[in-house]
């Protein structure tokens, strides 16, 4: 991951160049050093997320397209399923009946209510012949059968009031629990058939869709893909033996091939303490802090992060470097191999801080 050719210093404000400089002598000389992590990585939308669905069924409608802004909660797209169309359909109809059953114009509780009112006609008129064949028979105006005869109609009449009016209230009763339970019934069709309905949840960007109109979506399947255009990070890997280096709130120089030679500045945010073993890499994540690139979702992006700076120390060309630590030198017209000691370094500036100086006479031996 490091030391590549790639990613040349300008992001770190030294001129750097991948080709060997000429094969002249050169002494060392007080610089100002950056050093820098290499990373690769990736652009990614904020607050991303798929759009799954809550049902089987067929894609059948679709109202948005890649590319384009949506917002929160719209309907993005249906699926079809017959066997839930038609439960939804029977419970509107039930719900219909039972709301036309319980209403001031019920024709059930008409019936029961004019049956109630003839009964209680009859009641007024059995209780006045009643009243009659008392007085009669008090005066020994009529006989103990025909009195005991308008008793008994009296009190059946008055029995029937009192059970038809017991009739109604338990039919009303009953009607309302009905209309409740169909309300319910509805209700728990209707949310099911939301499910068939796939909204968005934040607005954003629709970045990719999975799925094409007609095709069968299983429940759980990922539908689509949105996420915040306005607001972008940058997803970067570093090598392992670079990552102890990176901490939270470093400076990090993004290059972005559709954006040429254009450098945008970020800040690390986040570091994932998690080694990725397929290719021996730790993820940081970095916000950028000026200037955002537009939000093409996953573009390829190349960055320095840097780690220290350093106004002035002794530096050489780091391609005058022999394996990790030696240079060779010119001492009394003859050539000589010493040790250096290294400090920090970049893809083409080595700092010494021991074994040279600024009057060493560095050779370039091919």
């Amino acid at each position: 991951m490091k030391n590549y050719c790639l990613l040349t210093l300008a992001f770190v404000g030294i001129l750097v160049s991948c080709k060997k400089t000429e094969n002249t002598n050169t002494s060392p000389q007080y610089k100002s050093l950056t050093e820098a992590v290499y990373a690769s990585g990736n652009i990614y939308p904020k607050n991303e997320y798929k759009l799954t669905a809550n049902a089987d069924g067929f894609l059948i409608k679709q109202t948005a397209f890649e590319g384009d802004a949506v917002g929160k909660n719209q309907l993005l797209f249906q699926l079809e399923s017959a066997s839930q169309e038609a439960r939804l359909e029977a419970s509107s109809n039930i719900l219909r009946q039972s709301e036309a059953n319980f209403s001031d114009n019920s024709p059930i509780l008409d019936e029961l209510e004019a049956q109630l009112r003839n009964s209680r006609t009859k009641l007024a008129n059995d209780s006045v012949n009643f009243k009659r064949y008392k007085e009669l028979y008090a005066r020994n105006a009529t006989t103990r059968i025909e009195y005991e005869r308008a008793e008994l109609a009296f009190q059946t009449s008055k029995n029937d009031v009192s059970a038809r009016r017991k009739a109604w209230l338990r039919t009303k009763n009953q009607l309302y629990v009905d209309l409740q339970n169909s309300k319910s019934n509805f209700k728990v069709n209707a949310r099911e058939e939301d499910n068939y309905r796939i909204k968005s949840f934040e607005a954003g960007k629709l970045y990719e869709i999975y799925k094409k109109q007609g095709e069968l979506v299983r429940r759980g399947e990922a539908v689509a893909l949105v996420g915040d255009a306005n607001e972008v990070y940058a997803q970067l890997a570093i090598d392992e033996s670079d990552f102890v280096k990176v901490q939270i709130g470093q400076t990090v120089l993004v290059k972005i091939d559709v954006y040429k030679d254009k450098i945008f500045k970020a800040n690390v945010t986040k570091l994932y303490p998690k080694l990725n073993k397929a290719d021996q890499t730790f993820r940081v994540d970095a916000e950028f802090m000026e200037e955002k690139p537009n939000a093409y979702y996953g573009m390829t992006i190349e960055a320095n992060i840097v780690v220290s700076e350093n106004p002035r120390v002794l530096t050489i060309p780091k391609n005058y470097l022999v394996g990790s630590d030696s240079v060779w030198i010119e001492e009394n017209d003859d050539k000589k191999k010493i040790k250096i000691t290294k400090g920090v370094e970049n893809l083409d500036m080595v700092e010494v801080k021991a074994g040279l100086s600024e009057k060493s006479i560095l050779m370039l031996v091919n």
